[in-house]
């Protein structure tokens, strides 16, 4: 069951991610019409909201089946009642799921186009994802303040893997890369910068420590594997930063340097989800 939930976290967090990330990047990367990218674009996020919706019903069932301690209760009515409006966890994720479902519907009305009213709910739909895990350790102020930190940290990271998403799209349209590298690195620096701001602000308050030990176990050895991952997202970035020049020579290396970038973060992703359900080594 355990390996089961870690999937499903995985997959929800990263369609989420993409999601507010791609939709936050279109007007800032390119500020002209783009009907073929727009129309790609479109495609790919009703796929997405829709494995959004399948991965956050599965991930209840999976809670549900767990408190439970039977699969069979996930499917019982008044046991998913019990866990949507007795627990912590059920209480936001009858929101998140909401949200996902308006978000669903309009992506298929013409509503789709009001890009303001888009963001804005895929900006709650990650928003919500913030209470669930760690950040629901701590009451009152601190754990509000964690909750928030942990938004934070979520926008940077959705922003990120989302742009490189909208990246590898514009890769294979006709535009002027020099100009979109540059926003794209220009708005990279401040989410590096928020994400190893807020990072280290959960490492520390999860932890009691600014690096959990021993180093090559448990929670310690998943977030070192997600820290090389990042960096080495931060290498190929900075290599592509300082070859904006040449870039239109060299458009074959962009694209595979920036589709390993964004399976890197895929990969961090991924080692975010099994920490979710780790307990972190909290310092005595």
């Amino acid at each position: 069951m355990t390996d089961a939930l870690v999937l499903c976290r995985f997959l929800h967090f990263v369609v989420v991610l993409m999601l507010f990330g791609a939709w936050v990047f279109r007007p800032l990367l390119l500020t002209d019409d783009a009907v073929n990218l727009d129309r790609s674009l479109a495609r790919i996020t009703r796929w997405l909201t829709a494995v959004a919706l399948l991965s956050g019903v599965t991930w209840l069932l999976l809670i549900t089946a767990s408190m439970a301690g039977d699969w069979s209760a996930a499917f019982a009515p008044s046991t998913l009642s019990l866990v949507l409006s007795k627990t912590f966890f059920g209480q936001v994720w009858r929101w998140h799921l909401l949200l996902n479902v308006l978000l669903m519907v309009l992506l298929w009305t013409p509503l789709r186009t009001n890009a303001a009213l888009r963001l804005i709910i895929s900006a709650l739909l990650l928003a919500t994802l913030a209470p669930v895990g760690h950040g629901a350790m701590l009451d009152g102020l601190s754990g509000q303040l964690l909750i928030l930190n942990q938004i934070i940290h979520l926008v940077c990271v959705g922003t990120w893997l989302g742009g490189l998403m909208l990246l590898v799209l514009i890769l294979r349209q006709p535009v002027a890369l020099d100009v979109v590298l540059r926003r794209f690195s220009g708005i990279g620096y401040g989410l590096v910068a928020g994400l190893l701001i807020t990072g280290l602000i959960n490492v520390r308050v999860l932890t009691g420590q600014f690096w959990p030990t021993p180093l090559l176990s448990g929670f310690a050895l998943i977030l070192l594997i997600k820290v090389v991952l990042v960096a080495a997202m931060l290498g190929l970035a900075l290599f592509n930063r300082l070859r904006i020049k040449d870039c239109e020579q060299r458009v074959g290396t962009l694209k595979t340097s920036v589709l390993l970038e964004w399976l890197l973060g895929i990969g961090a992703v991924a080692a975010v989800s099994l920490l979710g359900t780790m307990p972190p080594m909290i310092a005595t």
